[in-house]
């Protein structure tokens, strides 16, 4: 009989090509069918010369819509940019001279790097569990990930979010592991941000980034012509006129890039963020019970082992991070992936 993860995944999977085996999301997602076929067409219409700017901010706005659903924030509090540390280093310019910043030591490094790289901050570096015990009111800003990219831990977003707001801490949260299969209520923190080539099954070079009603500290520093209330009407002379939602921290979209993130974002939302997050838990668990771990919360697992370069003999697309093969489930991939991964590792075949 299968279970509710089988399920979900054997009704979806139809949608992609490929997944077969790869076990390496966290890396970079694989795009559903309708995504490659809008950016053929793109592709083809830019050669024949047929390409309308103008209609790619749709697709943008479909996006931002989309991705608002899958991180549980209203639409205008989302806008479209390039990577994280794009979000990251936007952040750290906005904090005054002296601001205190908290960090966990493992993170990934477009969290750390824009913080660590501006002399006027205080950067504080505390083991991740270790994190929401040291938030205090010396602390000015958190900045953390949702879900550690080395081994998939994920983190008490809820903890960070009520733990910030009793001590007055802002908060920047990289939720680009988890978007996709973690619930996220972005709207609790400050500042989010996300890339779209992971999870969310999108062409690298989208991202998003989305800013609470209360962060009126955060400024615009990047702001170009597509940050303009009318971006259109936004290209040329003074004064200055941006948007008054998030779109004002728009960058310029790449524009078969974001056609192409829509169409894979809503794929995502129609199979629903609790689906999502049951299939890729359920596969990660199943995998960790075949290896005798003990169950987690999270779509990545890490495996201290000497036996990864026999996963892709057997045909097993993973990563290797931090000393520790990485492997990472998701809605394309079934049991057999999780069963033929695990035996791998442990010596039972291969």
């Amino acid at each position: 009989m299968m279970h509710d993860g089988e399920v979900i995944a054997d009704v979806h999977r139809h949608q992609f090509a490929a997944g077969q085996g790869y076990l390496n999301t966290a890396v970079v997602g694989l795009p559903p069918r309708r995504a490659m076929t809008v950016i053929r067409r793109h592709l083809e219409d830019w050669e024949a010369g047929r390409c309308d700017p103008y209609a790619f901010d749709a697709d943008v706005d479909r996006a931002r819509v989309a991705f608002a659903h899958l991180v549980g924030c209203r639409s205008d509090c989302v806008g479209i940019i390039s990577a994280v540390s794009v979000a990251s280093g936007l952040v750290a310019s906005s904090l005054p001279d002296g601001a205190r910043v908290l960090c966990a030591e493992e993170d990934f490094t477009s969290v750390l790097f824009p913080f660590l790289v501006d002399d006027r901050l205080e950067v504080v570096t505390v083991p991740l569990d270790r994190l929401l015990e040291t938030i205090d009111h010396g602390i000015d800003l958190v900045a953390v990930s949702a879900v550690q990219s080395a081994d998939g831990r994920v983190l008490d977003l809820g903890a960070l979010a009520s733990t910030a707001a009793e001590y007055g801490v802002r908060t920047y949260v990289d939720v680009t592991q988890g978007a996709g299969w973690l619930p996220i209520d972005a709207e609790r923190f400050d500042v989010t941000a996300c890339g779209g080539y992971k999870w969310l099954c999108a062409p690298r070079g989208t991202g998003f980034v989305t800013v609470s009603d209360r962060c009126d500290w955060l400024v615009p520093r990047l702001a170009g012509w597509y940050a303009g209330d009318d971006p259109w009407t936004s290209i040329y002379r003074p004064p200055l006129r941006l948007a008054h939602d998030a779109r004002r921290f728009n960058l310029s979209p790449p524009w078969f890039d974001v056609a192409a993130a829509a169409e894979s974002l809503e794929v995502l939302v129609a199979i629903g963020v609790e689906e999502l997050g049951c299939c890729s838990i359920e596969l990660a668990n199943r995998f960790r019970a075949h290896l005798d771990l003990s169950p987690g919360n999270s779509a990545i697992v890490a495996v201290d082992t000497d036996r990864g370069d026999r996963l892709s003999e057997a045909g097993i697309i993973a990563s290797s991070r931090a000393g520790k093969v990485r492997l990472s489930f998701y809605l394309y991939n079934d049991d057999d992936d999780a069963d033929l991964a695990a035996d791998v590792l442990a010596g039972r075949c291969g």
